[in-house]
């Protein structure tokens, strides 16, 4: 799977119609057919895209969207607003709060779905490389870790976990998703193992160990 998209949209057609073609595409969904409920299940939930409409029962899709881009957590999550309000104010005002993409509605499945992976794809490319504070450096491509620009050998567990940690700055991970994004949801595989990855990479990365946090009686987050 290339990750999981949220589809905010209250016409169950409609709906099901982008899911059904996200999914062919190789994507998992989740679909809300309200504002709120969304809201609620974003703040336990990873998103790698949201498709938001604008005319939402309980809220307008601008104020999701503002709500989205305003939240240090959750601001780099792309949105694209599908809409039946194809004025141009509409649209200007939904990209200046930070929307990625506008799609009008009657609209094409295909076309939308090549939005979405095109909007992926540069994402992507942008998180290829990512700096904590001032000292850890993660090249993504090259699987190689760098504190204060000496190069850190870390064990593929080890970086699977930084990458993990490090994609989602601020996002706190159980030791479960840890596991299952590790060994894939391997049973016989201890929740302790987790613990004994971190504590070996906070003694590899040194002075940059300080960033991984540990969430008391949850799991772990990287944070600056």
């Amino acid at each position: 799977m290339k990750g999981q998209i949220a589809i905010v949209e209250d016409e169950p057609d409609i709906a099901e119609l982008v899911s059904h073609h996200l999914k062919k595409a190789g994507y998992k969904t989740k679909i809300f057919y309200d504002a709120q409920s969304f809201l609620n299940c974003l703040r336990n939930t990873t998103f790698s895209l949201v498709i938001l409409d604008l005319m939402l029962p309980d809220m307008d899709g601008i104020e999701v969207c503002k709500e989205i881009k305003n939240s240090e957590k959750f601001k780099d999550i792309p949105v694209v607003m599908l809409t039946a309000r194809g004025k141009e104010e509409d649209k200007v005002l939904g990209l200046e709060l930070g929307a990625d993409d506008y799609v009008t509605k009657p609209f094409s499945p295909r076309e939308l779905v090549a939005r979405v992976n095109a909007i992926l794809r540069r994402v992507k490319k942008e998180k290829d490389f990512v700096k904590i504070g001032e000292i850890l450096k993660i090249d993504f491509n090259k699987f190689e870790v760098f504190v204060k620009d000496k190069k850190i050998e870390l064990r593929s567990a080890e970086f699977k976990i930084l990458k993990m940690l490090a994609e989602k700055k601020g996002w706190v991970f159980t030791r479960r998703q840890i596991l299952e994004n590790l060994w894939e949801g391997e049973k016989e595989v201890l929740d302790r193992t987790v613990d004994v990855h971190i504590r070996n990479l906070r003694k590899k990365l040194g002075e940059a160990g300080k960033f991984i946090k540990s969430i008391r009686g949850v799991g772990y987050k990287i944070e600056e």
